[in-house]
């Protein structure tokens, strides 16, 4: 339980990092970030898992590049719900989308060792 909060709290700082880096993705504060971690996490896991596994084929195509632009996809429909966390197009939300990858690889190392 411990490791999905460290993870939880790790995310909405990466969000936080974003947010001063690439323009076009606005957070405004920790709990903001904190919420849109929490709703991405959801979306990626419900409407994600679904859309990851309908493009599948489309995925290997891809090499796996395909998977950005469904992260990416979640990151937008995130910024409709949570007030605060704000993203103003496809641009700044792929961007989010590989920095949330390469970052949430680090975090996954960081909780695994715990």
């Amino acid at each position: 339980m411990i490791k999905l909060l460290i993870h939880w709290v790790l995310t909405a700082l990466v969000l936080l990092i974003l947010a001063q880096f690439v323009p076009g993705f606005q957070v405004q504060g920790w709990q903001p970030a904190l919420v849109a971690a929490l709703v991405i996490g959801l979306l990626n896991w419900t409407l994600g898992l679904f859309l990851k596994i309908v493009t599948f084929f489309i995925s290997i195509l891809t090499l796996g590049l395909f998977l950005l632009v469904i992260n990416a996809l979640m990151i937008l429909l995130a910024s409709h719900f949570v007030t605060g966390f704000h993203v103003t197009g496809w641009i700044p939300a792929l961007w989010g989308a590989v920095a949330l990858a390469l970052l949430g690889m680090g975090i996954h190392a960081v909780t695994r060792r715990m």
